[in-house]
């Protein structure tokens, strides 16, 4: 048998052709670059062109996070807060997440010309397929606030197949009736557009404390350029259809859902009555103290706590480190329990001291302060 030889390699292949190590890596950072900078898109409807945002690369077996916000805000002010917490880059690089942002309400939009038809809610809705199958897409999880959670229980229930999960924040599921249609006309008689969409985001406790936040964002709304397109939005929200939840019926959500408002928020009721309707074995209800109207925003490191909770229960991120919550003292989980409002029975509380808190499990109450 002959020995083997040494053989010693003097050359080294380049990684790819004509390009050397540097070329590569700048390649690699221009990419990532784009990736945090996200790519934004736009696809034409049969009710007009809708424009998303996408941020990461698709992860097999996994769904997309699909964000949509609320009248007078942009996905930029209704969620960048939230994302760009240390705390959510856990979830970033486990999920590829589209914002969806309705007609005329990116930045720079042009203004609709008069007598535009705009959307109502429901079409709204019937534009996310467009934007899965422009992106090819089969599933998602739907996070969506006020108007934005409304459009997304209407696609869940028109298309439960392609929806594994729902966190929504100030969902108000029931139609103007007369009584509130008459009196947001007399309000509209006396109040700017601005001023009622500011008292459907915020309480009238953050109003009338204008904090930084309330006057941050009503500048943002009062300067909008295309102020009139949010006032279409705005009509469009308030003449939605009831969305008919019914537990003991066939008009439910299928999915894992999450119900998200805040202590004092002008959607609270509606959240509550929301939460009585829905089937409690899938349900978690998640009432924010010291949040106001937009938890998203004044309460961004509990809600991410509160989400990877959601999401480990459903079956991702079993691994996801969870301490916020766990080292909060005055923060309670509540097995099967609801508001004392919703006219469903209380079990007792449990309240964490120390260690870790067991994940969410269907039809759990979590009330969280500190």
């Amino acid at each position: 048998m002959s020995e083997l030889q040494e053989v010693s390699i003097t050359e080294e292949k380049p990684l790819l052709p004509g390009k050397t190590l540097e070329d590569v890596k700048e390649a690699e950072l221009a990419a990532q670059t784009l990736l945090d900078a996200g790519q934004t898109h736009s696809v034409e409807t049969p009710f007009g062109s809708i424009t998303f945002t996408v941020f990461g690369i698709p992860k097999p077996k996994r769904p997309a996070i699909l964000t949509y916000h609320d009248v007078g805000l942009n996905y930029k002010t209704c969620f960048k807060p939230l994302f760009d917490t240390e705390d959510m880059q856990e979830i970033i690089k486990n999920f590829v997440r589209v914002h969806v942002e309705a007609p005329g309400m990116e930045e720079g939009a042009p203004v609709f010309p008069l007598g535009y038809q705009y959307p109502s809610l429901d079409q709204l809705a019937d534009m996310i397929p467009f934007i899965l199958q422009f992106l090819n897409f089969s599933t998602i999880v739907g996070f969506g606030v006020g108007a934005g959670a409304y459009v997304l229980s209407r696609y869940a229930l028109s298309h439960p197949d392609q929806v594994e999960g729902l966190v929504l924040v100030n969902l108000d599921s029931s139609a103007k009736g007369w009584m509130d249609w008459a009196a947001h006309k007399l309000t509209g008689l006396t109040s700017s557009v601005s001023d009622m969409i500011l008292e459907h985001l915020f309480s009238q406790e953050e109003l009338s404390g204008s904090s930084e936040l309330v006057q941050q964002y009503r500048n943002i709304i009062v300067h909008a350029p295309n102020l009139e397109n949010i006032e279409l939005f705005w009509n469009s929200f308030n003449n939605r259809r009831d969305l008919h939840f019914d537990r003991r019926g066939d008009t439910n959500l299928r999915c894992p859902v999450m119900l998200v408002v805040g202590d004092q928020a002008p959607y609270e009721d509606a959240v509550v009555e929301c939460n009585s309707k829905l089937d409690p074995t899938t349900t978690s209800f998640l009432k924010m103290a010291d949040s106001g109207g937009q938890p998203q925003l004044t309460q961004p490191v509990k809600l991410t706590e509160a989400l990877k909770y959601f999401l480990q229960g459903m079956g991702y991120m079993a691994s996801s480190c969870m301490t916020r919550l766990s080292r909060s003292r005055t923060s309670s989980l509540t097995s099967n329990r609801l508001s004392r409002d919703d006219g469903r029975p209380r079990a007792s509380s449990r309240t964490s001291d120390s260690g870790s808190i067991p994940a969410e499990s269907p039809g759990q109450s979590m009330e969280v302060s500190c």
